[in-house]
């Protein structure tokens, strides 16, 4: 996982509950990296995943919640660093059904090695979406927020339905329903 998703989270924990809280997570977590991370780096998931674990045991908040919340705050990183990436779209659903076949290309070309989620357009109407999501991270949560935040950015709402197609989440089907 790259360094840049361990930065910001840890920045965004730092923002909402403070660096105590930080320094709580990365000690309790015991990990190889010591919690030392650069945004260009690797990292092993499972280092992300003891935070989150850690985090929700500290702040009683689920990790479904936890990523909600880093996902919303993720977008916010994605369009400062990278606006090209969001202004080419004039809609959120274009967007949306763009990440498999631009997005994620581009972000290849910045960072070769990242290892991302699948995402594979059933039905496209210029209201509504509904994509088949696919990681072994099981980090459906993560892009619910970011895609909140992507009708947020263009003032636009929308109902976004999350329907686990696996239990342990590696596979979900979101089904997005602009208002």
């Amino acid at each position: 996982m790259k360094g840049i998703v361990f930065t910001e989270f840890l920045e965004l924990v730092e923002e909402k509950f403070g660096l105590a809280m930080v320094d709580k997570i990365i000690t309790n977590s015991n990990l190889p990296s010591g919690g030392a991370y650069t945004a260009i780096g690797t990292y092993d998931f499972a280092e992300m995943l003891s935070l989150l674990t850690h985090l929700s045991e500290q702040t009683s908040i689920t990790i479904d919640d936890l990523l909600l919340v880093y996902g919303e705050h993720f977008f916010s990183v994605l369009a400062r660093s990278y606006p090209q990436l969001i202004e080419k779209y004039k809609e959120p659903i274009e967007l949306l059904s763009s990440i498999e076949n631009h997005i994620h290309v581009e972000v290849r070309k910045i960072y070769p090695d990242a290892e991302l989620p699948t995402f594979e357009i059933v039905e496209k109407t210029e209201q509504a979406l509904i994509m088949i999501y696919k990681s072994s991270r099981a980090m459906s949560n993560f892009g619910l927020g970011l895609m909140n935040q992507t009708f947020t950015h263009y003032n636009a709402n929308a109902t976004i339905l999350l329907e686990k197609i696996k239990t342990d989440g590696t596979e979900v089907k979101f089904s997005i329903s602009q208002n």
